[in-house]
């Protein structure tokens, strides 16, 4: 039988435009999303992290805060979208539209 570890390697990742930070961390087997990051001491390193506000995922996928981390899971903090990608989307069409006429 096959025993579960008693820790877990996971990676934490936020970016911006202008920088990237990736941090590999080991936590206690059963911590959450929340104690990963806290752990890994990004919320010092880009204090604008506003986790109240923000999302989180694993892998790409929205995850809440008290989801439990899984060995090599890659943690990733989401910023607040800047503009509605569907009405991105739209102006777009539009103005190929407004081209092709």
């Amino acid at each position: 039988m096959v025993e579960a570890p008693i820790i877990v390697n996971v990676q934490v990742c936020y970016a911006t435009s202008q920088r990237q930070i990736v941090l590999d961390l080991s936590v206690p087997a059963g911590s959450t999303v929340h104690q990963a990051i806290k752990s890994s001491g990004v919320l010092q390193m880009a204090p604008e992290i506003d986790l109240s506000v923000w999302r989180v995922g694993v892998f790409s996928k929205l995850k809440s805060l008290d989801s439990e981390v899984h060995n090599h899971d890659r943690v990733e903090i989401y910023r607040p979208l800047i503009a509605d990608p569907m009405e991105s989307r739209r102006r777009r069409a539009s103005k190929r539209l407004e081209v092709s006429e």
